[in-house]
C-alpha cells in the first residue's frame, strides 16, 4: 500500500490576515506544487474574513488544510496545533503575514534534507528586512541579549521561516511564546541548528500584533524562564539497550 502521508507539512499561524491568508496559500502551493507537501494554516479565532478567505482557497489548492481555534491562543499555540495536525516528518513554519517569502522554503528545507540527523532545526536569517528603522533597532538588541544569555548561536530568532524535524520539535517543553526561543530549545535538547538566509517583504495588508514595548517586556520574562530551563538540563550523551 502506498504511504498516504506528504514528505513536508508547511504551517502557518495565522491571527485576522485576510487580504493575506488565500494569497499565501496560492503562493506556497504554486513553489511547492511538484513536491509531495500539505499546508496545514492555522486561524487563531480569527474575527475578520480570514477564515472565510481561507475556505474559498481550498476550492483551488488540493493541498490545504484549514484547522480552526475554538478561541484565540497566540501565535506559539497556533504553530504547535499545525504541528500536532502536520502528517509528515519535515516541518517547514513561516508567518502567516505574508512577509516570509514561500520562494525560500525550498532552501530551508533541502538544508535539513541534506544535514545529519543530529540537525533539528535550520532556521532563517532575514536579509533586508522590510520594517521601520525602530523595529529593526529593537530587534538587533533583543537579538543581541538573548544570543549572549542563551548562547542559540541565532542572529535573527524573530525570522518566522524556520524548518525542522517534527518529532525533534514534540521532545520541546512548550510555554507561550516558546516560537521566539526554537533555537535554544532545540540546542538544549541536543539537537544542532543551522541558518541560512532568507528574503523578507513589507507587509502588503492587516496589521502587526505586537509592539515593540509588548514585545519587550514579555521577552524579559520570557528570558528569565529559558535561563531557567537551560540550567537545569542534563543531556545523557545518547543512549544504549542492553
Amino acid at each position: 500500500m502506498t504511504d498516504p502521508r506528504p514528505e513536508l507539512s508547511i504551517i502557518a499561524p495565522m491571527h485576522n490576515e485576510s487580504g493575506n491568508a488565500a494569497r499565501l496559500a496560492e503562493e506556497i502551493y504554486s513553489v511547492l506544487k511538484d513536491r509531495s507537501h500539505e499546508i496545514v494554516l492555522v486561524n487563531d479565532a480569527s474575527t475578520d474574513e480570514t477564515l472565510a478567505e481561507l475556505l474559498k482557497a481550498k476550492d483551488a489548492i488540493p493541498t490545504l488544510r484549514v484547522v480552526t481555534h475554538r478561541n484565540n491562543a497566540g501565535q506559539s499555540r497556533a504553530i504547535r496545533t499545525g504541528v500536532l495536525a502536520a502528517k509528515a516528518p519535515l516541518i517547514c513554519m513561516l508567518d502567516g503575514d505574508g512577509q516570509n517569502p514561500p520562494a525560500d522554503i525550498p532552501t530551508l528545507v533541502d538544508a535539513l534534507m541534506a544535514a545529519p540527523e543530529t540537525t533539528g532545526m535550520v532556521a532563517g536569517r532575514r536579509v533586508g528586512r522590510q520594517d521601520s528603522a525602530w523595529k529593526k533597532t529593537a530587534s538587533r538588541l533583543g537579538n543581541g541579549v538573548r544570543k549572549a544569555l542563551l548562547n542559540d548561536d541565532a542572529d535573527d530568532t524573530g525570522c518566522g521561516l524556520k524548518a525542522f524535524r517534527r518529532d525533534a520539535y514534540l521532545l520541546l517543553p512548550f510555554f507561550d511564546h516558546q516560537h521566539r526561543f526554537l533555537p535554544a530549545l532545540m540546542k538544549r535538547e541536543g539537537f544542532e541548528v543551522g541558518f541560512r538566509d532568507v528574503g523578507h517583504r513589507p507587509r502588503t495588508a492587516g496589521q502587526s500584533k505586537y509592539t515593540n514595548l509588548g514585545r519587550l517586556f514579555a521577552s524579559l520574562s520570557d528570558m528569565l524562564g529559558m535561563m531557567w530551563l537551560n540550567s537545569r538540563a542534563r543531556q545523557p550523551g545518547g543512549w544504549d539497550e542492553a
